[in-house]
């Protein structure tokens, strides 16, 4: 069938997916529909459609389904996450004489209930993990589970039947604690989806987590495009993926493909679809595989198949050209023994995330972004310079992916890429990223679901370097040097000048969740001298390009460039350099005249961009070390901050519904002297998290 003939696809998504897809569908020459909210009107994805519509929500079927028949749009592509594994929602666009771009709606139901899924693939010889589940709302006795997880054998995964992405999921290791924790599993089931019914299952020790691609038309063919190894998790949330899987061997890739396919012909599967399992392997080394469940759209990590997969020999395949084309009714032009996979891809998703301080939400104004390029190197990316990064999505940015003839050359290429991707204004984990990749156990292969965290990547170090705390200094003390000329009054410029000379600018500078750093700069004929915390002055010279981007600074004998920029809603000012970000601000000089008691210091600030949902506090209130003093949401995660010293609440800074920055102060508690001892942690404290809701 001819491109050509192809309708217009709206594409009812946003960020990095809704531009991947848009990239395909020019190519094959078809309009491209986009939807926005208001909040999204000057977005990417937004910009790059031939034409966009509003709606309300993203979640708003009627609304996307109207959108479509208003600009004339013939297909609907659903992209991943939103609507993209709602069976309703897709039954609303065939009723509506829309093509779907995914399964049929039979399909979805089917494989989104995961006792059904179980039930289904086991009936068609797919092995499946040993286990039982309840009826639809009849709920075990507490006496029946207890005996039920008896026979099944400690440990166990409880997991809500209904929905995925690991919401409501819970370990449970005794007897002792299994009916509290299914009772906080049918709470968080019922409230994420509306079904508190549960499924358990035996929960394996260090599994690994290894999916197979699997693609199907309505003409009865169904094959499989290899797996994708994606065991380097957070919180149920992958985080690295790659594809082949460094354990399988050809064989044990054949088997696992081939209960992929059978999972899929038994669901009556159509489209692009992913069967995802549990791997472990045995003293002996031998591999077990149980079925985990199947995602019946597109994945996130899709681009590493695209781009090891080889059809007769010709590496890279377009799944998303597929998907349309299977959508369209014509058969697949390729059988499985076409099918090969030639070398490895890694991919990396870029999180608006501070990895280094359990994974806290972050959020903020694209200052500055540089994207790596480069042999075997792609980046599907859904920001640009000017993106305001906020709370209100899921906080994946963008993927890069890497290529090369091994797994060797992938990571070395991935190492590198990581090294030059730079985003000023918001903090990401990329700097995380490159220290897990150079963990030994990720560079041998010798992944699970838990390494990273039970057997974590080398910290970051706890207070930014001394040449960063030099170069921000320098930097703002360019902001008090003349531009061309000096003024007539030398004294209208407030940068530490006296009539016997230079005198020292004191620059209080503090990182969020760091303590501040005092650094002294002085000018010194056409150098600068700069002594950080206390040691000794060092000689120093600082210029900024000519469009202010960037920063270099020759301090100690060593040139440095970064790249720079200013926050101007929150006074921070970003340097970065080799794929790591730092932000520091100054704080009042003032400040730097108090005792070195600043762990007493009562102040708590917001641990990420956010809003403030509730402050349990008031003017005048005696707390203690733990109590909560606010909560703050961001990227639908409750985190509750609490107080670090006893003593009395002496200011609020903030009330319900305020929106907040990184590091804003929210209450201040003055600390009771004779309670130094009872200092708690600042760290804040999940109280509802996306996957309890």
């Amino acid at each position: 069938m001819s491109t050509t003939s192809l309708p217009t696809v709206l594409v009812a998504n946003r960020g990095e997916i809704a531009l991947r897809v848009m990239r395909t569908l020019t190519r094959m020459g078809i309009g491209t529909v986009a939807v926005h909210t208001d909040a999204d009107a000057d977005a990417p994805h937004t910009l790059a459609a031939d034409t966009a519509a509003r709606v309300p929500s993203y979640l708003d079927a009627a609304a996307v389904v109207a959108a479509a028949h208003e600009t004339g749009a013939g297909m609907v592509h659903p992209g991943y996450g939103f609507l993209s594994e709602n069976a309703e929602f897709a039954r609303a666009v065939a009723d509506a004489g829309l093509v779907w771009i995914g399964p049929p709606a039979e399909a979805i139901e089917e494989m989104g209930d995961k006792i059904r899924a179980k039930e289904t693939v086991a009936a068609a010889g797919v092995p499946v993990l040993g286990g039982f589940t309840e009826d639809p709302g009849e709920p075990l006795t507490g006496e029946e589970l207890l005996r039920r997880a008896e026979e099944t054998g400690y440990p166990l995964l409880l997991k809500p039947s209904a929905g995925g992405g690991g919401k409501g999921m819970r370990a449970v290791h005794s007897s002792e604690t299994l009916l509290a924790d299914a009772a906080a599993a049918r709470r968080e089931a019922r409230a994420s989806f509306g079904d508190d019914t549960l499924l358990v299952e035996r929960l394996v020790q260090r599994p690994r987590h290894i999916e197979v691609q699997v693609l199907a038309d309505t003409h009865g063919n169904v094959l499989h495009l290899g797996e994708r190894e994606c065991s380097l998790q957070r919180r149920h949330q992958k985080v690295v993926e790659e594809a082949p899987s460094p354990l399988l061997t050809e064989e044990q890739r054949a088997r696992m493909g081939q209960a992929a396919v059978a999972a899929a012909k038994a669901c009556g599967y159509v489209g692009a679809g992913t069967v995802e399992f549990i791997a472990d392997t045995g003293p002996g080394g031998e591999v077990s595989f149980s079925f985990l469940e199947m995602n019946t759209r597109l994945q996130v990590e899709h681009p590493v198949t695209e781009e090891v997969v080889a059809v007769d020999g010709v590496r890279g395949v377009d799944l998303v050209e597929l998907q349309v084309r299977v959508a369209r009714g014509e058969p697949l032009a390729f059988g499985q023994d076409q099918v090969s996979m030639h070398g490895h891809a890694v991919e990396c998703r870029v999180y608006a995330e501070d990895a280094d301080h359990g994974f806290l939400p972050s959020g903020g104004p694209v200052l500055s972004l540089a994207e790596p390029r480069g042999e075997g190197t792609r980046v599907d990316s859904g920001i640009t310079e000017g993106t305001v990064v906020t709370s209100d999505f899921d906080p994946m940015l963008a993927k890069i992916i890497t290529w090369g003839p091994d797994r060797a050359e992938a990571l070395h290429r991935m190492d590198g890429a990581l090294g030059s991707y730079l985003l000023l204004g918001c903090v990401t984990n990329t700097a995380y990223l490159r220290r897990l990749l150079r963990h030994p156990r990720v560079v041998a292969g010798d992944l699970s679901t838990d390494l990273i965290e039970t057997d974590p990547p080398e910290a970051a170090p706890g207070q930014a370097p001394e040449h960063v705390q030099a170069a921000v200094a320098l930097d703002l003390q360019l902001d008090l040097e003349p531009e061309g000329e000096p003024p007539a009054d030398r004294f209208c410029l407030p940068d530490g000048w006296r009539m016997g000379g230079s005198a020292w600018t004191p620059w209080r500078l503090r990182a969020p969740r760091q303590d501040s750093t005092v650094v002294r700069v002085r000018r010194s004929g056409d150098e600068f001298e700069v002594g950080v915390d206390g040691g000794e002055p060092v000689p120093a010279r600082a210029r900024r390009s000519a469009d202010g981007t960037r920063l270099t600074v020759t301090r100690a004998g060593r040139t440095r460039t970064f790249a720079r920029a200013a926050d101007p809603e929150s006074a921070h000012r970003w340097v970065g350099a080799g794929g790591v970000a730092w932000t520091l601000h100054e704080e009042p000089v003032a400040a730097a005249l108090r005792e070195d008691e600043s762990a007493a210091d009562g102040t708590v600030r917001s641990p990420m961009p956010g809003t403030v949902l509730d402050v349990p506090v008031e003017t005048g209130q005696e707390v203690t070390a733990g109590t909560t003093l606010a909560v703050v949401e961001a990227m639908k995660m409750e985190h509750a901050v609490p107080s670090t010293v006893d003593g009395t609440v002496t200011a609020v800074a903030v009330a319900p519904g305020a929106p907040v920055p990184m590091d804003a102060v929210l209450v201040t508690v003055t600390p009771d002297p004779a309670a130094g001892a009872h200092e708690a942690s600042a760290a804040p404290t999940p109280a509802t998290s996306e996957e309890q809701r």
